[in-house]
């Protein structure tokens, strides 16, 4: 995981904020989908907030309405009471968790709060979904922010991605490189994770973070995690695990979670519905 920020502190006193840790070479993309060059639309960080110890974004769902309680992802390792157990799916937890928002140049213009974690799992996935005692409309109306907008399709390989921190105000810029069918790290195991190229080198403190494609601004996944020694399989050195179950280590790679089955799951008034029909999330 990309973890809240006692290693990325010491690498950043030993490196400086600016400087980036080493990474593996860029593996290859041949989709011809990774030889598509949109145009790019402008990425920033408006929408994004800064948590404790993590990053994340206010999202909004294509059928959300302005005047639903507005939301807040992140991932499930930031989750204020702890790692969710392999297996655990929390839903309806009470939360007053604070999230700082963020304008386009990256200065908190406001404090939102929550009042409740709707969904928030590490099994598959590594997400938290928080509920603001905000509208969009609110939002907008006091801070000039609208919400990002959660993508509903896959996202393709070659895609051109930002990754934007709200903790650390600090954007990373690369492509999907591919889809990696499980990622396990330690007693955890992801489904599906998008793998980047070499240039988005996360370091603590980006967990929970936007992954944002530059050509519709729409958040397609949630960064989370990177192999960060060589190990294989153990906590902050995720290796990725193939159909056939052959094993594979990419030192200095980063992956995020997609979010595309996200909204199959939330109704009118942004309710969570896990039984709503095309919703794949983990259930409790």
């Amino acid at each position: 995981m990309n973890k809240p920020l006692l290693a990325a502190l010491s690498a950043l006193a030993l490196a400086g904020l600016g400087a980036a840790p080493a990474v593996a070479a860029p593996l290859t993309v041949n989709s011809p989908a990774a030889k598509a060059k949109p145009a790019a639309v402008t990425v920033n960080f408006a929408g994004t907030v800064s948590l404790s110890n993590c990053s994340g974004s206010v999202i909004r769902f294509p059928n959300s309405a302005d005047s639903d309680p507005a939301l807040v992802l992140t991932n499930g390792h930031c989750l204020e009471t702890g790692f969710p157990a392999p297996g655990q799916v929390i839903t309806g937890q009470s939360s007053s968790r604070t999230f700082g928002l963020l304008n386009a140049g990256g200065s908190k213009i406001a404090t939102l709060r929550a009042n409740q974690v709707v969904y928030s799992t590490m099994t598959d996935t590594d997400v938290t979904i928080y509920r603001l005692t905000t509208t969009y409309a609110q939002i907008k109306s006091s801070y000039g922010i609208s919400p990002l907008t959660v993508n509903d399709t896959h996202p393709v390989a070659g895609t051109a991605i930002k990754v934007v921190s709200g903790y650390w105000k600090t954007t990373y810029s690369c492509n999907i490189d591919g889809f990696v069918y499980q990622l396990k790290e330690g007693d955890w195991t992801w489904k599906d994770s998008v793998r980047y190229t070499s240039s988005c080198n996360t370091i603590g403190g980006t967990s929970g973070s936007p992954v944002i494609d530059t050509s519709t601004g729409k958040v397609v996944a949630v960064n989370n995690t990177g192999n960060e020694s060589g190990e294989r399989c153990t906590v902050d050195n995720p290796c990725e695990v193939d159909e056939n179950g052959t094993v594979t280590v990419h030192q200095g790679i980063n992956y995020a979670e997609e979010t595309y089955e996200i909204p199959a799951c939330f109704t009118t008034g942004n309710t969570l519905n896990l039984g709503a029909a095309g919703c794949t999330l983990p259930k409790p």
